[in-house]
């Protein structure tokens, strides 16, 4: 009911405002305030809140590259960065974040670290956080970033899909496939080529796709190995970079030698058709495998001749119908009934399986006396083999981030980015951030979408005080009606005995005479079972004697109510 009242209020408001030409209405913003955390202390490689456009500007780079392999209309990176605020319920004044604003675009933009992240041999952590908001939800597209190696070359007007990164990492979905990547770009010492290791896949739920809520992602890896995947601080996926990485960082041992071929005349099979097997002399490989059933008959009355359809007994030839125009007319055809229920036609035995039927004769197998085998190549060591008990410190430099992105949903937001080498000064920023963006939206996700409205409400009726009236109007008008329809003035009634029996007053009946009060007694005096007794031999004639009374009561008083009912209801 609130609701409709609210709209029914929101088109008045504008009808009332409208009339006036002249009329400006600013409505002044009640949300909660934001305010962006400090910029954080600690070991800090990189911290960006948005909040001061300039700074952005001289920070961020757009590329300006082409993405490889792909058409001409769609290979520049044309989608269109800005800083706004987010647009969904419980978002705060002043939070500002990065945004790639339209849908089906390419976009990519980056920025340097204050200083290289270098796994060293220093005990540290590696902490990538950020904040992510899919404000239209998302179809197909992702919104992971990616950590660039520091290279000789790097430009970041050049950042493209082939930049080479050090690790990339954040949600990704395309349709029923959603992901949260990590993937490590592990350089191997032995041989220098460059690989891509991808971590397993978590089962949990990737509810943030669609919930249009902040939330905050955070890749957490150590030099034990171990790797943590956070979204709003809770444990997502948790792997070892030795165990959980396809393919895994340490190759395996030996491969197969590429160089080693099958010998000719190589046996795998290791059974075989027996050579001295003969086919039995009645087997008949010719026979059919169904034959008629020799026991079956025709049933009584099937109709050899009989038609499969019929004209229909019960048609009638339309009144309209005019055989000059529309030629001689015929009934429509239907199905035989005496086909439905026994049969018509040539009939013929049902087919059954054939007791003779063997197939084609195989001779059976036998083992294979030269059988050798599954043949499989032999084994060398992996010229590509190293031993690493701590990959972490060989991670590639990290010394930028960006985002290199394709998207099919638009208005997806960045905020609160931060790299670091403690996951204490992770923490610290995410409470000065997106805690209190946690908050809101908890918070004022529900009140938010009617808080608006009524503030607008305040705000216009402040300004043109008549629009109060109208508001009391709007509310009280519900309730008037209800109270109309539920509440029935009934009058009173003009027979004194309905009266009393509507209002239980005693009447004349209902009050004991001397002699009733003494013969009351004189039955309270004697024995229980002489009142038994006479309590069953005249119930039932009292109680059929007083249902009958109760019965004409109850008609006079219901048509009296009926009467009484229907001029109350003309008075009123």
């Amino acid at each position: 009911m609130w609701a409709r009242l609210l709209v029914a209020l929101s088109v008045c408001v504008a009808a009332a405002v409208a009339a006036d030409d002249d009329v400006e209405v600013t409505v002044k913003d009640k949300r909660p305030v934001y305010t962006p955390p400090a910029e954080p202390t600690g070991d800090v490689y990189f911290a960006e809140s948005f909040s001061d456009p300039t700074a952005f500007e001289e920070r961020w780079v757009k590329s300006t590259a082409k993405k490889d392999g792909a058409d001409e209309d769609i290979a520049m990176y044309n989608g269109k960065w800005e800083l706004q605020e987010p647009e969904t319920d419980g978002a705060l004044s002043g939070d500002v974040g990065l945004v790639m604003t339209e849908a089906a675009q390419h976009y990519a933009i980056a920025a340097k670290l204050d200083r290289t992240f270098v796994f060293n041999e220093t005990p540290m952590v590696f902490v990538a956080q950020y904040e992510v908001n899919f404000q239209d939800g998302m179809t197909c597209g992702g919104a992971y970033m990616k950590l660039l190696a520091d290279t000789e070359d790097m430009s970041l007007e050049n950042f493209h899909d082939r930049t080479p990164y050090s690790i990339m990492f954040g949600p990704d979905k395309c349709g029923l496939t959603s992901k949260v990547h990590f993937i490590v770009r592990y350089k191997n010492p032995t041989t220098g080529e460059i690989e891509e290791k991808h971590s397993k896949q978590s089962t949990e739920k990737m509810d943030f796709f669609d919930d249009k809520k902040t939330h905050l992602f955070s890749l957490v890896i150590r030099p034990d190995n171990n790797y943590l995947i956070l979204v709003d601080q809770a444990v997502f996926l948790q792997g070892n970079l030795l165990e959980d990485l396809s393919p895994p960082i340490v190759p395996e041992g030996e491969i197969d030698d590429p160089e080693d071929k099958k010998p000719e005349g190589w046996d795998e099979r290791e059974k075989m058709p027996d050579p001295d097997a003969v086919k039995p002399d009645d087997w008949d490989e010719d026979a059919p495998a169904k034959i008629p059933d020799p026991d079956a008959s025709k049933p009584d009355g099937w109709l050899d001749d009989g038609p499969e359809y019929v004209p229909d007994p019960d048609a009638v030839q339309p009144e309209d119908w005019d055989e000059e125009e529309d030629g001689d007319w015929e009934p429509p055809m239907i199905v035989n009934p005496v086909c439905e229920d026994i049969g018509c036609g040539e009939w013929t035995p049902p087919m059954i399986a054939n007791p003779a039927y063997k197939g084609k004769w195989k001779p059976p197998l036998i083992d294979n006396p030269e059988f050798n085998g599954i043949w499989a190549p032999r084994k060398i060591p992996n010229p590509a083999f190293f031993e690493e008990e701590a990959p972490f410190y060989r991670f590639l430099p990290v010394a930028a981030i960006g985002f290199e992105l394709w998207t099919m949903s638009k208005q997806v937001y960045f905020d609160n980015i931060i790299i670091t080498g403690e996951v204490a000064v992770a923490n610290n920023y995410a409470t000065a951030g997106w805690s209190l963006k946690l908050e809101s939206e908890r918070s004022l996700g529900g009140a938010m979408s009617l808080g608006p409205w009524i503030d607008s409400f305040v705000e216009i009726a402040n300004e043109y005080p008549y629009l109060w009236a109208l508001y009391a109007f709007a509310i009280v008008s519900p309730f008037v009606i209800c109270a109309a329809f539920c509440v029935r003035t009934k009058g009173k009634p003009k027979d004194d005995a309905a009266r009393k029996k509507k209002t239980d007053e005693p009447t004349p009946d209902d009050e004991k005479t001397a002699e009733d009060k003494e013969k009351s007694k004189e039955d309270k005096e004697k024995e229980p079972d002489t009142l038994k007794a006479e309590a069953e031999g005249e119930s039932f004639v009292a109680s059929a004697e007083d249902e009958e009374k109760e019965e004409e009561g109850e008609e006079e008083e219901a048509e009296e109510e009926t009467k009484e009912g229907e001029k109350g209801a003309e008075e009123e």
